[in-house]
């Protein structure tokens, strides 16, 4: 209570949240130009009194950034924004809104829709090929963990569009595919394996809108899946 006898309430700051916001405060860095990719980031101690906070939560934000490729640290010579950073903008946006799992969901829908009627198109019999073994490893997993399998399935797609500028976005979607994998807690192998063989069947024919259509029945029972 203050002093007028009102009530005030405040919104409690926890670690995600100061966590999330140094990461925008560090990402600001390149986005405002201070700094460019490749620079050396100030020493965990300059970041922490700049920052106002403390080594754990400096260092939460420093290895979320670096498993989103937005920075690289090496020991005894420090942090370093990556050299391709300016060329993956999306990999910047996933940055600032990897606490936002919607989001990154639908950003994922966006990129691989598109990614998958232009591999469709220019798709060669060794990818198929590639396609074909993850799907059989996958059918033949003992276990429910073939995240990676999986990955690769969606990796070789995304490359095969063979497009200089996408390339660039491949890294950051896996990284968002990673993100939604972490957040199913119930896999259903017999489902995966289903909608991966639409998918493969329509690229085999080099049918873009089956291709369009296949996977995007595929990203819709995943978003349902990890949203519900």
């Amino acid at each position: 209570m203050g002093n007028n006898g009102k009530k005030i309430t405040v919104t409690a700051v926890n670690r995600n949240t100061l966590s999330k916001q140094v990461m925008e405060s560090i990402v600001h860095l390149l986005t405002s130009g201070q700094l460019k990719s490749g620079d050396k980031l100030p020493t965990e101690i300059e970041l922490m009194e700049i920052l106002g906070v403390s080594r754990p939560v400096l260092r939460e934000a420093l290895s979320s950034l670096e498993a989103l490729g937005i920075v690289t640290r090496k020991t005894r010579e420090g942090t370093f924004f990556n050299s391709k950073v300016s060329s993956q903008p999306f990999s910047i946006m996933l940055a600032l809104a990897y606490d936002n799992l919607p989001a990154i969901v639908e950003a994922r829908i966006v990129l691989e829709l598109g990614l998958i009627t232009m591999a469709a198109e220019k798709i060669n019999d060794e990818q198929l090929k590639v396609l074909k073994q993850t799907i059989d490893d996958i059918e033949n997993c003992r276990d429910e963990n073939y995240g990676e399998i999986d990955v690769e399935f969606h990796r070789t797609i995304a490359l095969a569009a063979k497009n200089p500028i996408t390339e660039g976005m491949v890294d950051a979607l896996l990284i968002a595919h990673r993100k939604i994998n972490d957040e199913i807690k119930v896999r259903e192998r017999q489902r995966t394996v289903q909608y991966h063989k639409a998918i493969y069947n329509a690229l085999e024919k080099r049918d873009p809108i089956e291709a369009f259509r296949q996977m995007y029945a595929h990203l819709d029972f995943v978003r349902k899946k990890v949203l519900s």
